[in-house]
């Protein structure tokens, strides 16, 4: 653990801030708030705006729990004003935060771990909405944000690029297009939890991970053994290579025609949504930890200066 064993009395919780996830973050936010007051901490709510280092100072928590997503949140930025404050926090540090936000360099990792990961390429955007820079189907995507944000799948029958919206960054993956199905494990500490099957009945979007009854989640998944256990050592080894601590989480396309060899890792997550449809919640559940304990032992494995 991170901390000692006694209790911390006060905790922050980090929730809101400025990024494409801010409503996602605020759900997260509020529920492990609620959570945390249940489990006996004094909590305090703070939407992380430009005033967060006085606000912090003037606290003085004993924890922060970041509950913040997307950009600042958790790409390092939050995380190395509170190793300045010298304030223990739950999820990864600096570095890991930093280069699990960065899809292609997180490949990169994964790579030399050994670990299988699809083609990508970073590209101008200008350059993509000319032409197919790859060819179909593959996926656009930011590649430094989360929650299916900005997702562009090109099928294989589209008749031209896709036309990105203005949102988008200058500059964005394309990633070849692996087809089957979505699963995903999170780990907490040194172990992996379990597997689940994410069913949709399209395209696993922003709406599909948050909206009540945008996907259906099998826990565990009902898949072949060898896979399950894959997925299960995979998710270990790439928290274990990015650095990462407390709880991440990974995700995995499987196609299934092509077996193990069909088995990708997309990315892993170091700060999982923490929301009533989230997954990581529900595989803590899986195995025997409710809610309000998996909150606990966040905070009880809050560090600082790693």
């Amino acid at each position: 653990m991170g901390q000692s064993s006694r209790t911390p009395l006060t905790v922050a919780v980090l929730m809101g801030g400025p990024s494409a996830e801010r409503e996602v973050s605020l759900s997260s936010g509020r529920e492990c708030a609620a959570a945390l007051r249940g489990e006996g901490f004094e909590v305090t709510e703070l939407d992380a705006g430009a005033d967060l280092c006085g606000r912090l100072r003037a606290l003085s928590p004993d924890v922060v729990f970041n509950a913040l997503h997307g950009r600042w949140g958790e790409d390092g930025c939050v995380q190395g004003l509170l190793e300045w404050l010298g304030l223990p926090y739950t999820h990864s540090g600096v570095l890991s935060s930093a280069l699990a936000m960065d899809k292609q360099r997180t490949k990169a990792v994964f790579r030399a771990a050994g670990l299988p990961v699809a083609d990508s390429q970073i590209r101008d955007k200008i350059d993509v909405m000319a032409r197919h820079v790859m060819a179909p189907p593959y996926v656009v995507k930011p590649n430094s944000e989360g929650s299916s944000v900005g997702v562009y799948l090109v099928h294989e029958a589209a008749n031209g690029p896709p036309q990105l919206s203005a949102e988008m960054p200058e500059r964005v993956m394309v990633e070849t297009f692996v087809p089957g199905r979505e699963l995903t494990t999170t780990v907490m500490g040194d172990r992996a939890l379990t597997v689940t099957d994410i069913l949709t009945d399209g395209w696993y979007d922003y709406d599909a991970k948050y909206k009540p009854g945008g996907s259906r989640h099998v826990v565990p998944a009902d898949i072949p053994n060898k896979i399950f256990d894959l997925c299960m050592d995979y998710a270990l080894r790439a928290h274990r290579a990015l650095g990462c601590r407390g709880v991440s989480r990974t995700d995995f396309r499987w196609d299934e025609a092509r077996g193990v060899e069909g088995l990708y890792l997309l990315e892993t997550n170091t700060q999982p949504g923490m929301t009533p449809t989230s997954l990581s919640p529900e595989q803590a559940l899986a195995a025997g930890l409710g809610f309000g304990a998996l909150c606990r032992w966040m905070v009880e494995d809050a560090s600082c200066n790693r």
